[in-house]
Formats: C-alpha cells, sequence, structure tokens
C-alpha cells in the first residue's frame, strides 16, 4: 500500500485547542462589563450628538427648536447597564424613557386638560403627543463594534 502521511506537531496550536475546549469556563465579567460600557457610551452619544435612531433615521423636531431629548440631559445621564452572567442589559429608569422610545398620547387623569408651563406661559391642552424617537438600540455600526469587542476577548483568551 502507498501513501502519504503528514504529521504535525504544533504544541502551541494545541494548547490553543485546549483553550478553546475551555471557553465555557471563560471568564465573561470583563467581557460583558465592556460591552455594557459601550453600549451605554454609544446612546449618550446618539441622544447628545446624532439626534437618530439606531437605524439612522433623524428623530423628529420638537416645536419648541431646542435640543431633542436633550434639555437639561436627565435621559441623557440615566442611561445606565447591568451586566450579570445572563447578559448585558442597557436602559433608563425614567419614567419619560419608554414613551421617547415608543413614542406615547398623554391625556389628563382627572382634569379636562393637561396643564403645563412653557416659559413663563400656561399652556392648555387635551393631549399631548410625543413621536417616537426611538434612542435605544443597536446601529449597525454599533453591532460591528460589540463584535470587535468580542474577537478582542476571544483573542486575549486564546494566547
Amino acid at each position: 500500500m502507498t501513501g502519504v502521511a503528514i504529521t504535525v506537531d504544533d504544541t502551541d496550536l494545541a494548547a490553543r485547542l485546549v483553550k478553546i475546549d475551555g471557553l465555557v469556563d471563560a471568564p465573561q465579567h470583563d467581557l460583558r462589563e465592556g460591552i455594557g460600557r459601550m453600549v451605554q457610551e454609544q446612546t449618550r452619544r446618539r441622544i447628545e450628538v446624532e439626534k437618530t435612531s439606531p437605524d439612522g433615521t433623524p428623530w423628529k423636531p420638537n416645536r419648541a427648536g431646542t435640543s431633542i431629548l436633550y434639555a437639561e440631559g436627565h435621559l441623557s445621564r440615566s442611561v445606565d447597564y447591568v451586566a450579570s452572567s445572563s447578559g448585558v442589559l442597557v436602559g433608563s429608569g425614567l419614567i419619560y424613557a419608554r414613551p421617547h422610545q415608543k413614542g406615547a398620547t398623554i391625556k389628563p387623569k382627572k382634569a379636562k386638560m393637561l396643564r403645563f408651563m412653557v416659559g413663563d406661559a400656561a399652556v392648555f391642552a387635551r393631549t399631548v403627543t410625543l413621536p417616537q424617537r426611538e434612542w435605544l438600540g443597536l446601529s449597525d455600526e454599533n453591532r460591528r463594534d460589540i463584535e470587535d469587542a468580542v474577537i478582542d476577548w476571544l483573542g486575549s483568551i486564546l494566547q
């Protein structure tokens, strides 16, 4: 019988394969913390500077002509994350975060009209409609940044 046999003795490769087998046990906390911090920063930039939805759609301007979703910076500063063994959660605990994300119609609960101040003037309305201004989510660029972070993390584990 004739044939060819090739034997490769690469102890470095063998060591890396052992590390790949152990990835399930690799400490992922630093990776998840890094991703959480990254998405937090991306989201804050979207609110403060970009003024677009994650898909790139510009937000609808407001009537006052002021900076959209950033009058005093409360929403941006409230963006936080929690990294756990099951993943990363990014969001805001502010009561008005969801209505801005999804859009909403505000109606009075007990009175016939809503009353709020615009500057020094009292304004009355039967309803107020908040247009959807999606501020939370991942753009294609954000996804690539996360993928790059995961690849870098894997590279550091496999060295």
